[in-house]
């Protein structure tokens, strides 16, 4: 026998699959057997599928870097017990100038528990968002849903100290909510609606739980998603003028709402 694509070198190995005789320069180690190459080829994605693929997990990169600096803060408040006088939103402080607080807060965590959820959530909602929208739109999803969450706990609960990444993830999950809904998908045949409706009987349900800051959230995420995810634009591309402004008004007016709220309860 002579190897299918060499017809001068003589060998006595075929492939597994298609049985055509193949030298060992031809022929690929497989689970079982070896195959040629023009079957490894075969087996193969398409080149847009791989690429599809690839650019999936390379996307995760702000999805990643949200977590590591979730995790560093609470390390932090672990080590200093800080984090509480520093990172917190209340309006006292917001109304003394310390607005920064708006955008801390959101990476303050009360406990293991608290932060390792959150950032459960974080990561199964990036998995399926920033792929989609690109790491641009996905960053300025979560901080217009971060600083709108700040908002709503100042508007609801002016006085309590409040922190957490719980405003951001709601954002997330209203996006990804209104996004399916607005491209034919009903989210109640999805997971993705019995979870939101979990997530907000617990809101309701569990003393501590700051109800203005999941509100607000979920508000600006809706808003912000319904826009970068409408069914005209092209996902998986960071440029979008229009999602993008969505999410920096929002993030503007959340400020300057909850710079208002602070301001009157003071």
């Amino acid at each position: 026998m002579t190897c299918y694509r060499h017809p001068g070198r003589v060998t006595g190995r075929v492939c597994t699959r298609c049985g055509r005789p193949a030298c060992p320069e031809c022929l690929v180690q497989a689970s079982v057997g070896s195959h040629c190459v023009d079957c490894v080829r075969a087996g193969m994605p398409p080149a847009t599928e791989r690429l599809r693929r690839w650019n999936a997990t390379r996307a995760l990169m702000v999805t990643p870097a949200l977590i590591a600096l979730n995790a560093g803060s609470f390390v932090w408040d672990l080590t200093t017990h800080q984090g509480t006088a520093k990172l917190s939103v209340y309006a006292a402080a917001v109304h003394d100038g310390e607005w920064w607080r708006l955008f801390t807060a959101g990476f303050l965590h009360f406990g293991i528990l608290h932060v390792a959820m959150n950032m459960f959530a974080l990561y199964q909602l990036g998995l399926l968002l920033e792929p989609a929208l690109g790491r641009l739109r996905f960053g300025a999803l979560y901080i217009a849903g971060l600083l709108a969450g700040s908002a709503g706990a100042i508007i609801a609960s002016p006085f309590a100290r409040t922190g957490g990444a719980s405003g951001a993830i709601f954002g997330l999950l209203g996006a990804a909510a209104v996004g399916l809904q607005r491209r034919g998908v009903n989210v109640w045949k999805t997971g993705l609606g019995p979870i939101l409706l979990i997530n907000l009987v617990i809101t309701f349900s569990i003393p501590g739980i700051s109800i203005g800051g999941h509100l607000g959230g979920l508000a600006a995420g809706g808003i912000v998603g319904g826009v970068m995810l409408r069914p005209t634009v092209r996902l998986g591309r960071d440029f979008d003028v229009l999602g993008l402004a969505t999410a920096v008004v929002v993030s503007v007016l959340a400020v300057v709402i909850a710079l208002s709220a602070a301001a009157s309860a003071v």
